[in-house]
């Protein structure tokens, strides 16, 4: 692929395989043996936080659960911070000689060409070489951009799935599922659960009009830990259909329970959406179990799959690739100003044909903001590390990009020069983005109201209200609740992206409207009382919201608490005492009736 065909400029050769001796004490081979070495030495770290997901599930230790996906997010920066200082100590001198990483790229290939791993192995190479040199775009002889195994060592089935044969009752089968994981020995009633799954499972397919009888089923050998949650993943096989399979688990103090089945594509990937932390779930193999979930979510990028699992920095590669292919397959997609109000913090583009956006921090921000870039780039950051609850955007920082200047519309191109110039460097006939978020393109809320009919209107707005005591109860609140700063997915479910203002719940200071003794004081155009800088003040979000006629009516009728100081306090209050609030992947309709009416500390089940 060349630069004209894919608009992303690839500096240097294509890659190959050195044929030359070379010998066996060189400087490349010590250097890619202890690039190995490190590599070995983070996935044990990573994967012994993971497996601890079990225990934390089975001992309801929901502090010790937030604490590993808290210290497993921070692992890959500082292995990768500690390998970079190690290289730069052991090639000293010839630490940015191109041609010694070129030589240690292969050895490093051979070195972890029977790992299971193999394609995590390459990104870690990738991310220590990016540190060193900072390139501009991208350099084949010292990175992977492509894998370098056409045909990737891979297991038998049997070590990603286990496989149930039917007997012709679905009761057995569905006991033989459950009964097959470690946590079988932890629930309430094994037996009542099976019952109710068999029974979920049959009337949901007869209401889909799916073809039966079940012929096996093919799970996930691992248990996905998220939060307060746990969910067995697989599919059943009907005749020649295939059909996805989620049963969800809860752990009350009287043990574990199904709280919900899930059997449509659409209910699992919402499960394994964008917006919703990582799962901790053993995946020995990765390659393999993501290849199993595409054949349950086919409209899911393989990065997505990747970066659900907490191997985001693998998903960053995959996202590149499939960002290569699509400029390649559509040459004549050109990156455009997104649609919606241009904002203040923020240069937001996409190419109509890609499902991505591309946000660059402006060198300036417009009054009223008073938020610095470093600011901008922490809040993020606070996003990335916090629980995302189904309502935050995932976003993938990316640096040194470099694109065919021809792939930018001019609108955009002198957007970028105006604005941007702290960011983006202008060549010849190409441009380098020193630093970009890129997150899956959803629709502006207030553009999505535009246009919708009346029913999917209320339902979004019904949604928008549970969206904000969603992020409440994770300790988020949002800043700024204009509707601008929300989107709608493909699913219908109101997300927040906008996160120059956002801060936890619990350092904000929520304050009742002072009531004025001028008249004068209520038509003045600033406050006649003084504000702190985290005052905040409820009454005031229905006019900042932006909402009207029936569709403010009834925002106000189900979500008028929002507008009460007393909600917010309460909320505050019970996460500072330490109590848990569990955001529920799936529709309250969709979870088992006698679970759901037991008196639950929680988040008001979504998951649409």
């Amino acid at each position: 692929m060349n630069a004209s065909r894919t608009g992303l400029l690839r500096d240097g050769p294509a890659r190959r395989i050195m044929t030359e001796p070379v010998a066996e004490n060189s400087l490349s081979r010590i250097g890619a043996r202890t690039l190995a070495g490190a590599f070995h030495a983070y996935r044990e770290t990573f994967q012994a936080i993971t497996e601890r997901a079990r225990i934390r599930f089975e001992e309801r230790d929901w502090q010790g659960m937030r604490a590993d996906a808290t210290e497993r997010l921070d692992l890959y920066k500082n292995v990768i911070g500690r390998i970079e200082s190690d290289m730069r100590r052991i090639l000293d001198s010839r630490v940015e000689d191109p041609q010694v990483w070129a030589a240690m790229k292969t050895f490093y290939s051979r070195f972890i060409a029977t790992r299971h791993d193999w394609e995590l192995a390459e990104t870690f190479f990738n991310s220590v070489t990016r540190r060193i040199f900072a390139t501009a775009g991208v350099n084949r002889t010292m990175e992977f951009v492509d894998t370098d195994f056409k045909s990737p060592p891979t297991a038998s089935h049997a070590e990603v799935f286990h496989t149930h044969v039917s007997t012709g009752s679905l009761v057995d089968l569905v006991a033989s599922i459950l009964g097959s994981y470690p946590l079988s020995d932890h629930f309430q009633d094994i037996a009542r659960d099976v019952e109710w799954v068999a029974g979920e499972i049959e009337s949901r397919l007869k209401g889909l009009g799916l073809p039966g009888p079940i012929d096996r089923s093919e799970m996930v050998a691992h248990i996905f830990y998220r939060g307060m949650g746990a969910y067995i993943i697989g599919r059943l096989r009907a005749n020649s259909e295939l059909i996805p399979l989620g049963i969800a688990l809860l752990n009350s103090p009287e043990g574990v329970a199904v709280d919900a089945v899930l059997v449509e594509e659409n209910q699992i990937s919402i499960l394994f959406s964008f917006t919703r932390s990582y799962f901790h779930v053993a995946a020995d193999r990765p390659y393999d179990l993501v290849k199993f979930l595409k054949t349950i979510l086919p409209r899911k990028r393989i990065s997505e799959l990747y970066i659900s699992m907490g191997f985001n920095k693998h998903g960053k590669t995959e996202l590149y690739r499939e960002l290569l292919e699509h400029l390649a397959a559509s040459p004549e997609d050109r990156f455009e100003i997104s649609r919606g109000e241009p904002g203040l913090v923020m240069i937001v583009f996409n190419m109509a044909e890609d499902d991505l956006v591309f946000k660059l921090i402006r060198d300036r921000f417009a009054t009223p903001k008073k938020v610095s870039r470093q600011g901008v780039m922490k809040k993020y950051d606070l996003v990335f590390r916090h629980d995302r609850a189904g309502r935050l955007v995932d976003a993938q920082a990316f640096e040194h990009l470099k694109f065919d200047l021809s792939r930018f519309s001019p609108e955009l191109t002198e957007e970028l020069r105006r604005e941007a110039a702290k960011t983006v460097r202008f060549g010849e006939d190409h441009l380098v983005v020193e630093h970009a978020y890129v997150e899956r393109r959803v629709t502006p809320l207030n553009l999505y109201l535009q246009t919708a009919d009346g029913t999917a209107a209320k339902r979004v707005v019904m949604d928008l209200g549970r969206a904000i005591k969603d992020l409440a109860v994770s300790n988020i609140f949002p800043g700024d609740v204009l509707l601008k700063n929300f989107g709608v997915t493909r699913h219908g479910r109101v997300v927040f992206y906008d996160y120059d203002e956002i801060c936890f719940l619990t350092t904000c200071h929520f304050r009742e409207l002072p009531q004025s003794s001028h008249d004068e004081d209520e038509l003045s155009d600033e406050p006649w009382f003084y504000v702190g800088e985290q005052d905040v003040f409820p009454e005031e979000f229905v006019r900042f919201l932006g909402l009207a006629g029936p569709l403010r009516e009834l925002f106000l009728e189900h979500h008028g608490d929002l507008f009460d100081v007393s909600f917010w306090r309460t909320t505050q209050k019970a996460i500072e005492a330490g109590e848990f609030f569990h955001i529920f992947p799936y529709d309250s309709s969709q979870r088992r009736r006698c679970l759901s009416a037991a008196p639950q500390r929680s988040g008001e089940p979504t998951g649409m």
